[in-house]
């Protein structure tokens, strides 16, 4: 349909994008380009990731030279459960994917008939308490960092929820701002290694050392101290409250 004499014709710019879009979308040395930048940006991600948290374990006290060795300990000793005891149950939820507080949660299969298991995580419970042990004995800031360990203990027990199938979960951004803020409260010149303990302490005996006695209630077959829904908790909030500190 021709335009009427004297009226400019708009110009069609989504067919001119499209134009000019689709040849280079097609290239055949487009796709291997986009993989490499991609391939690369993940690289640049997971060192700035590794550089931030080196810099967070030293902040908190760790000599540079233990910072790598104690993450991969953490990191591998979170998939390593040591066995403490068993409880009867009615009941264990069949596995499954359950959503909470936006993140997905796998509820595990196998274990024993009728009875949950309670077990230690090592990198989510054992190695946090250990480098809380060290801090407090380097440091000995005895008073400040108990004062912060039980107000983190007291928010975390006050926010943490019981997933069936799963055990206890506690949103992970909750405990390091309120570890971050005890620390500054209790000890603002050396506030780094009291959010540490108060946060990784806090977490641990706020969500799952208090509601030790609600485990027949979580028909899981395996709850874990410092895994599953708290491990999360309880490594990043070591670390944010270090860093926010």
């Amino acid at each position: 349909m021709k335009s009427p004499p004297g009226q400019k014709r708009p110009f069609p710019i989504a067919t001119a994008l499209a134009g000019i879009i689709q040849p280079v979308i097609h290239q055949p040395s487009a796709l291997p380009l986009f993989l490499l930048l991609a391939l690369l940006f993940v690289v640049f991600v997971i060192l700035v990731e590794l550089k931030i948290l080196a810099y967070a374990y030293q902040k908190i006290g760790v000599g540079p030279r233990y910072v790598f060795g104690l993450m991969l300990l953490t990191l591998v000793g979170s998939h390593v459960n040591i066995p403490l005891y068993s409880i009867p149950v009615e009941r264990i939820i069949p596995p499954h994917t359950v959503w909470v507080y936006g993140l997905p949660y796998e509820v595990p299969g196998g274990g024993q008939e009728g009875a949950t298991l309670v077990a230690v995580n090592v990198g989510g419970a054992l190695i946090p308490t250990l480098l809380s042990v060290y801090l407090l004995v380097r440091t000995r800031m005895w008073g400040r960092m108990l004062a912060g360990v039980i107000l983190v203990s007291l928010v975390v027990y006050s926010l943490a929820s019981i997933v069936p199938g799963v055990g206890i979960v506690v949103p992970i951004f909750a405990p390091p701002l309120v570890a971050a803020g005890a620390a500054l409260l209790f000890a603002f010149r050396r506030a780094p290694p009291v959010a540490y303990v108060a946060g990784s302490m806090g977490t641990l005996i706020g969500a799952d050392l208090l509601n030790l006695g609600r485990v027949a209630e979580m028909g899981a077959p395996v709850v874990s101290i410092g895994g599953a829904g708290t491990f999360d908790g309880v490594f990043l909030t070591g670390i944010i409250a270090g860093l926010l500190a």
